[in-house]
């Protein structure tokens, strides 16, 4: 039987396993259960696919997506894994094919968790007895999880029906109760749980109150010239705008969303992973199962929906180790639309804890200390000041604002409770409004109190009472503010309120911003983009992703080693035995043909 280090360098191409791997697949292939919580970028895949291909009998892999399988079943084929993938996109005589292959014995069965639970399906594979069952995007199966799928469910049924399975769980985000209920729900507890960490020092986080998004934006992408970035949008609309914004200022921007085809999503995830320097503009549609280590920037215009799915959207950025950005811009029209997303799904159980995690986001928007302690305290981890985030590169002045909340709340109260955060302003300000004058609101106590700060800055104290549990919106009254029980207590003079002033800018973090290049490093550039140019090339007569014939990162250490031998090209990492023959000579070609250059 191979070892796991031998299938690594002679199936993967890989020279070393990556931290916590080996852990992985030793535990797996001793026959051991695992949960794993390994951030973006640790390689999860390989933790299962080895053990299956060290395997005597079958391993299905349960996947989320049906474009995340055939593309890790394209992956696997191209490094010589024989695998097999059955799901509702593909046609029956299509699907009958696949099945052949497991009965074949093929190493790997990828299925989609509604196929795999049917009746017909369990009894198939009850009469294999499969080695293992990998559940890839386990917090899925949660309740406590951010992104439950009814359906993932029904695989608490996988321990009764196979007990004699080995099953492993990997996901890249997961606090304690999530963690409990999935190693609850698919062994029982009777397994290995282990979290290798959520800490992603190299990412530089930014959180800005959103003002003006087109001129914020364009702030935070002009020195990213040159690199590859994701740009997060809430819905289909805005992500089309934004799109076309970004072309207007020439940049090459893609966008990518649940409305369009599933032929346009694939062309244009294949642009982003083979294009050099293109702006993807994406909904949450976009990033499961992407593999493209050097992307250098992720930035959300609108507030994600918690602290799972923003640390799971940033961990898409600097992938490869070297530094890369983030930016999240909010404001109090992103609060209400998430708190209306949530009042119009799920009971109340699950409101409850979609609207805890709102405010746990909240918290981190507002926060006066360094963003990666908080972030990791939110996943139960303790982390020292990162000194690279804003706050940590510009520590906010934090002042008293009691005298200044309590004018606010009493005047909420004293409106009843009914209106919206810009009469409300408009009040404490002194703004003799047509609202104002209709409603006798300048005959109010606090009227004109407030008026030696601005209407943004007043917009910005108002989120961060909401923030801070003290204001709440009421969706369902058309956002009008109410006290909550901290803000009658408050108002009571029980306790202060402090509050952050000011508002970093990109403009401040450039004058210490150290320029973030390529992470090229001895590498000829024009030999790297003749290099994804041959890539996109066979990609495409091949029908898969750019990524599954050779990752950015393999075709980085090819244009610097610019290897003369197949001998040569074997020791790159990623070129395993099944791709130097298919593709080695092709290349070796292409380095020749391109002649020695300068490099950079």
């Amino acid at each position: 039987m191979n070892t796991a280090e031998q299938i690594l360098q002679d199936v993967f191409g890989y020279g070393e396993f990556r931290p916590g791997q080996e852990e992985v697949i030793a535990t797996l292939a001793a026959g051991k259960s695992v949960l794993a919580v390994m951030p973006t970028g640790a390689g999860k895949s390989l933790c299962y696919q080895i053990p299956a291909v060290m395997a005597d009998r079958l391993t299905v892999v349960i996947s989320p997506l049906l474009a995340l399988m055939d593309d890790q079943v394209s992956a696997l084929r191209t490094n010589g894994v024989d695998v097999a993938c059955i799901h509702s996109g593909q046609t029956r005589e299509q699907n009958i094919i696949e099945w052949r292959r497991v009965k074949d014995g093929a190493k790997l069965l990828y299925l989609s968790p509604e196929r795999l639970m049917t009746e017909r399906m369990l009894a198939a594979l009850s009469a294999i007895q499969p080695t293992m069952f990998v559940v890839d995007e386990a917090h899925c199966i949660s309740k406590w999880g951010a992104s439950f799928r009814p359906d993932y469910e029904h695989l608490s049924r996988l321990p009764d029906l196979f007990p004699e399975s080995t099953v492993a769980a990997f996901t890249a985000t997961a606090d304690r109760a999530t963690r409990d209920d999935i190693a609850e729900k698919l062994f029982r507890g009777n397994g290995l749980a282990v979290v290798y960490g959520f800490d992603r020092p190299n990412l530089r986080l930014t959180v800005e109150n959103k003002a003006s998004w087109k001129l914020q934006l364009m702030r935070f992408l002009e020195d990213k010239a040159g690199q590859a970035g994701i740009v997060y949008c809430l819905s289909r609309k805005f992500t089309d705008e934004v799109a076309v914004y970004l072309r207007e200022q020439g940049l090459n921007a893609i966008p990518y969303h649940a409305g369009q085809t599933a032929e346009q999503r694939k062309v244009n995830q294949d642009r982003f992973m083979s294009e050099d320097a293109v702006v993807m503009v994406a909904t949450i549609a976009f990033g499961m199962g992407i593999d493209k280590p050097d992307i250098r920037y992720v930035c959300h215009l609108n507030l994600p929906g918690s602290l799972e799915a923003y640390y799971q959207e940033i961990g898409r950025a600097g992938r490869d180790g070297a530094p890369a950005e983030t930016l999240l811009l909010h404001s109090l029209r992103d609060m209400g639309m998430r708190r209306q997303f949530i009042a119009n799904e799920g009971d109340d159980a699950h409101r409850r804890r979609e609207h805890h995690r709102l405010d746990a986001l909240l918290a981190y928007c507002e926060a006066s200390e360094c963003r990666r302690i908080a972030l990791l305290a939110y996943f139960d981890e303790v982390s020292g000041a990162c000194g690279n985030c804003d706050n940590c590169l510009f520590p906010p002045s934090v002042v008293d604002g009691t005298e200044r909340a309590q004018t606010l709340l009493s005047t909420i109260r004293q409106t009843g409770q009914v209106f919206g955060a810009g009469h409300v302003i408009d009040i404490v300000r002194g703004v003799k409004s047509q609202k104002v004058l209709e409603r006798r609101h300048q005959n109010l106590e606090t009227f004109a109190t407030g008026d030696q700060w601005p209407k943004d800055e007043w917009t910005v104290f108002v989120r961060q009472l909401v923030a801070a549990g003290i204001l709440s919106i009421n969706i369902q009254k058309y956002g009008c503010l109410e006290l909550s029980e901290r803000g009658y207590a408050l108002l009571a003079g029980e306790g202060p309120f402090s509050y952050r002033e000011g508002n970093i800018t990109r403009s401040d973090l450039k004058a210490v911003k150290k320029k973030i290049d390529q992470p090229v490093g001895l590498c000829d550039v024009s030999l790297l983009s003749q290099l994804k140019t041959l890539r996109l090339e066979l990609a495409r007569a091949r029908n898969v992703p750019a990524y599954v014939v050779f990752s950015d990162s393999t075709l980085i250490e090819m244009a610097g080693a610019r290897p003369t031998t197949l001998d040569g090209m074997s020791g790159i990492n990623g070129v395993g035995p099944k791709k130097l023959q298919e593709f080695g000579a092709i290349f070796l070609r292409a380095i020749s043909e391109e002649g020695p250059q300068t490099v950079v």
